[in-house]
């Protein structure tokens, strides 16, 4: 064996395997990545000149369509979207200028005919004009109006104290997992945009328009996460509905005293009077009696530390879950009874996206099922033929299914008698938990939740709602209200 020639040979082996790796990075493996980069235009610009499918709502509102532009081999289309901020997220928009985003982006196979590269490729050869598919959303427009107004009035009443706050509303289906309405606060115009000097205000606007709260927004859930925290007791054994722990304020958890809403002690009670009442120093030794590993266990059944799995761009999602000083996930280290309760410190904060916390109550209201959330109802080809639909995909088995007929009973329990007694979804008996997490003890300002699903017994539509930097605001006063008053359009 000539020892020198196989070294060249190998070298030369080794040169050729790096060129093609490297001249294929781009092309095959990370094409959906680049495709994604907002400075990459290159796409947007080759298919100007492909008419756009139209994006409708469930009920038949169009929100997005292509216009043609000039005529003969220049003539483009361009995008127009008629119900202008209502769906400025979470549809976005697609300019040659300013790229794309959100369901333009994530769906844009489809939007621009290229679901099916083989007949695209068959259609090019018989010199057959390609066009995209038109989409019909599982958002419904009256839904999505009702959270918009809600969320907006509500930032509106607050935006004295605090300008640039914001909120954000998701409405989801239990046993489909279909997004019925995603709003956030506050909105843009995604007809304004294409200009460049707009485009540039709106990047550096008071209270960041362009980001999209339900899915890039993370905050402190406060006592909703008191629900993660039931379903882990109650699935894992730890707990039952009628497990009597000593409630007092203070208690000291983590060696630091912990208090209950207004310093109120409550001795002895069980799981259910907690969970009613929201009874901070209950909860908060049950999550040390869970420990760390099966609290964050159950968090990541629910979903937490990952994106969703949405049909929607990586870059425009954020994970919940424990998460420290430096902005990172951790799963250990953290004060696991102030995470239980939806608090917690440097080492770790309990933070959520509003779409976590209605996956969160779509799971108990699903019969412990976690579905994978979707937009899409429905595409249809130029020719009107279905090539997709929606088609429910379960995500996770979260807990038992008698473990979510428990937490049902304790939820519908917080609305019969609760923190959310107040509240009513046209005479119908819904499940719900409130949460109150305070941002600025000394100033009052608060972080309103409320998460729920309607009817209790058979369960149609789940919903969590949250406002910003409130203002002495309170879970079942402010979110509770735009929760509710979704729940019933969807209901009708």
């Amino acid at each position: 064996m000539n020892v020198p020639i196989v070294r060249i040979f190998a070298v030369v082996l080794l040169g050729f395997g790096s060129l093609v790796y490297f001249t294929s990075k781009w092309a095959v493996f990370d094409a959906d990545a680049l495709e994604e980069k907002p400075e990459n235009r290159r796409p947007v610009i080759e298919e100007q000149q492909i008419p756009r499918g139209d994006i409708r709502t469930v009920d038949g509102v169009l929100v997005a369509e292509s216009l043609p532009q000039g005529r003969g081999p220049n003539a483009v289309f361009v995008r127009r979207y008629p119900e202008g901020p209502l769906f400025g997220h979470p549809v976005g928009y697609s300019f040659v200028e300013v790229n794309r985003t959100e369901i333009e982006l994530s769906e844009n196979d489809l939007l621009v005919g290229e679901e099916n590269e083989f007949e695209t490729i068959i259609d090019q050869l018989r010199d057959v004009p390609q066009e995209g598919a038109d989409i019909t959303l599982t958002i419904d427009s009256e839904a999505q109006r009702i959270a918009t107004d809600g969320l907006e009035s509500a930032v509106a009443a607050n935006s004295g104290a605090f300008p640039g706050v914001g909120g954000a509303v998701v409405a989801i289906e239990p046993d489909t997992g279909a997004v019925r309405a995603m709003a956030s606060a506050p909105g843009y115009d995604p007809n304004t945009v294409q200009n460049e000097d707009e485009f540039s205000r709106l990047q550096t606007a008071q209270g960041a328009p362009l980001v999209n709260r339900p899915t890039q927004s993370v905050y402190p859930p406060g006592s909703t996460m008191k629900v993660v925290t039931a379903a882990a007791g109650l699935d894992s054994g730890e707990i039952t509905p009628d497990t009597v722990i000593n409630a007092d304020s203070p208690k000291e958890i983590s060696g630091v005293p912990l208090q209950n809403a207004g310093g109120e002690s409550f001795g002895d009670i069980t799981a259910t009077f907690a969970l009613t009442n929201s009874v901070n120093t209950y909860w908060a030794q049950v999550g040390e009696r869970l420990g760390t590993d099966t609290m964050v266990e159950y968090m990541k059944r629910f979903g937490f530390y990952a994106d969703p799995e949405l049909d929607y761009p990586g870059n425009q999602m954020a994970p919940s879950g424990a998460i420290n000083s430096a902005g990172e996930l951790v799963e250990d280290g953290f004060d696991v009874g102030r995470v239980a309760i939806g608090q917690g410190g440097e080492e770790g904060q309990a933070l959520a996206s509003a779409l976590q916390m209605a996956q969160v109550a779509g799971t108990v209201a699903n019969g412990g099922v976690l579905m994978e959330p979707t937009f899409l109802q429905e595409a249809k080809d130029p020719d009107g033929r279905t090539i997709e639909e929606l088609d429910p995909e379960e995500q996770n088995r979260v807990i038992s299914e008698e473990s979510a007929a428990t937490l049902t009973e304790m939820m519908t329990n917080v609305t019969r008698e609760g923190t959310a007694s107040d509240l009513s979804v046209d005479g119908v008996e819904f499940a719900g938990k409130t949460g109150t997490a305070e941002i600025d003890v000394q100033e009052g300002i608060n972080q309103p939740w409320f998460i729920a699903f309607a009817p209790a017994q058979d369960p149609q539509i789940a919903v969590a709602a949250t406002v910003e930097r409130c203002n002495g605001c309170f879970g079942a006063d402010v979110a509770g209200p735009i929760a509710t008053a979704v729940m019933e359009s969807l209901l009708e």
